[in-house]
């Protein structure tokens, strides 16, 4: 039998356990996240934009790399879920590989929002969402708030079947959401096993996520694309559990310093998406051509030991399989300590 004693010292190797986002249930057991000389190496699954693969080539195409956790864009599980109006990402657009060469232009400044017609008596109405038809965006939010969340556990079980790990539900949140949309997003997450949710959100629509991130014990990480330091402070700002999911190349991009706000901020970073870009809004660039202090990102990751995922981000032409390959040796080479990468 055991003794007090005894039960205080399971209970205390119980709290010191890692956070589950490190390993995930699956058919034979536990998928192990993929280290390389500690650091965790990831994807994002806007790795796989422009290629049409879908859900079941992703896990396929993870297990050819040897990678075994994901940042996952929603989607990837909508669309696989049959939502309306969901594509998979870059359908019916043309590569980046196809773009004039040379720095882009600064974005314009954003247009104001069409908001939906209002029908006397209805709530009131919100802003467009990603272009969609009103009526198309309407049936969207429909099917996620009646949709059966027994088919995200489902998902989440192929997630183990195939020793994939799911980290965080890309999911991004924006004005167009309602707050019961939005809780619905964090309900969604839980089904698929994680609590992580990370999200290309303007600040003004994390104000209301933030209570309901608090009330479903989620975490939201803010994702940059122009935003910066000030920015992150806004968004957490706002509760404990808005943190930073760090685009490395887009913050370098925009005339910052990764390695530094890693250094600062580092426990309140969920993940990082590795990214090489050229600096001054420069063109992004296959891992090492470019100007992103990627090497030092990884060698910091190594040598301090964070541990949180580094997730692989990039499209080229010649598909996700061979391209994703050569990011995964940039980063074993880097890691491994061989300097001419």
């Amino acid at each position: 039998m055991l003794t007090r004693r005894d039960w205080l010292k399971v209970l205390a190797s119980a709290i010191a356990l890692p956070a589950l986002p490190a390993r995930a249930a699956s058919g034979g057991g536990v998928a192990e996240v993929t280290r390389i000389q500690g650091v965790r190496i990831a994807l994002q699954s806007a790795s796989f934009s422009f290629s049409g693969l879908g859900l079941t080539d992703i896990f396929k195409t993870m297990q050819e790399l040897g990678l075994s956790e994901i940042d996952m864009m929603s989607e990837h599980i909508e669309h696989f879920l049959g939502a309306p109006g969901i594509r998979l990402p870059g359908a019916g657009r043309q590569g980046p590989w196809t773009r004039p060469s040379g720095a882009p232009p600064a974005p314009p400044p954003p247009a104001p929002a069409t908001p939906t017609p209002a029908v006397p008596g209805s709530a009131p109405a919100r802003p467009a969402f990603r272009g969609m038809a009103p009526e198309v965006r309407e049936s969207l939010r429909k099917w996620r708030l009646e949709v059966d969340l027994a088919k995200f556990r489902d998902v989440k079980a192929q997630f183990d079947r195939a020793g994939v790990v799911l980290f965080a539900y890309n999911l991004s949140f924006n004005d167009s959401f309602t707050d019961d949309e939005i809780e619905r997003g964090l309900l969604m997450a839980k089904a698929l096993g994680t609590r992580t949710i990370t999200a290309s959100s303007p600040v003004s629509a994390l104000a209301r996520v933030a209570p309901l991130a608090e009330k479903h014990d989620v975490i939201v990480a803010i994702h940059n694309h122009s935003e910066g330091p000030e920015v992150f402070a806004q968004a957490m700002a706002l509760s404990p559990n808005i943190w930073v999911n760090l685009d490395v190349g887009h913050f370098f991009a925009m005339g910052h310093d990764p390695v530094a706000y890693l250094r600062a901020h580092r426990a309140r970073i969920t993940n990082i998406h590795l990214k090489d870009r050229n600096a001054n809004r420069g063109r992004e660039m296959p891992f090492g051509k470019g100007e992103t202090p990627l090497r030092e990102v990884l060698s910091l990751l190594r040598d301090q030991q964070y541990d949180m995922p580094a997730c692989i981000e990039y499209v080229g032409p010649d598909g996700p399989a061979v391209e994703l390959k050569r990011c995964l040796e940039y980063c074993r080479r880097v890691l491994e300590g061989n300097r001419t990468p």
